[in-house]
């Protein structure tokens, strides 16, 4: 289809981004409020905040396997079981099946998606970590790939930055391996949790 003129302009974009999630969220937050016209493409559904959250208030009971993930449920969602990801029946819907849309694996490649609004950060509890100062020369360090053009001290005002608009939960605990953020209040501990930090 040729277009000229207005229908031109109004579908011309100075960025396209793909995907919705935390990267593709970020990315047309920054291009739009930099004034650049965004077109974003997210091929999931869109989930209304608390209604769209169907399984949230529920209890493990509530649940046919209480919680637990079936046979089937692991072979359909794979990837996302394997890796940890997609390890309840309540979270299930925010995850995408891979029999239903599979990708090719030469080799194993835990491609854990989310097809939705915000995409995988409907699942990820708030807690969203840094790499620390190690983890952009690791593999200059063993001799593998290529060294990072920027370190930890480059990106950390961006961390900063995205942190405090995100919503980062946690708390400031002072270790090298896991850099402190600009942290919301961490969400409480459950009571198991409570003894083992007893201990």
């Amino acid at each position: 289809m040729y277009l000229q003129g207005k229908s031109k302009k109004e579908l011309t974009y100075d960025a396209i981004v793909v995907g919705s999630g935390m990267s593709g969220g970020i990315a047309a937050k920054e291009l739009t409020e930099k004034g650049l016209k965004v077109l974003m493409l997210e091929r999931g559904r869109h989930v209304e905040h608390i209604e769209g959250y169907a399984n949230a208030y529920k209890d493990p009971w509530d649940f046919p396997h209480r919680g637990n993930l079936t046979l089937a449920q692991k072979e359909e969602y794979y990837s996302g079981a394997r890796a940890g990801f997609a390890r309840s029946e309540d979270i299930l819907p925010h995850f995408v099946s891979d029999v239903k849309y599979p990708f090719a694996e030469k080799r194993r490649f835990d491609w854990v998606r989310g097809y939705q609004t915000g995409g995988r950060s409907l699942t990820w509890g708030k807690q969203s970590y840094r790499w620390n100062e190690q983890d952009f020369f690791a593999n200059l360090e063993d001799g593998h790939g290529v060294d990072w053009p920027i370190r930890y001290s480059d990106l950390a005002p961006w961390y900063d930055y995205v942190e405090r608009f995100v919503g980062i939960s946690g708390q400031k605990e002072g270790l090298d391996v896991l850099p402190d953020g600009v942290f919301q209040p961490p969400m409480e501990m459950n009571c198991v949790e409570k003894e083992v930090k007893k201990g």
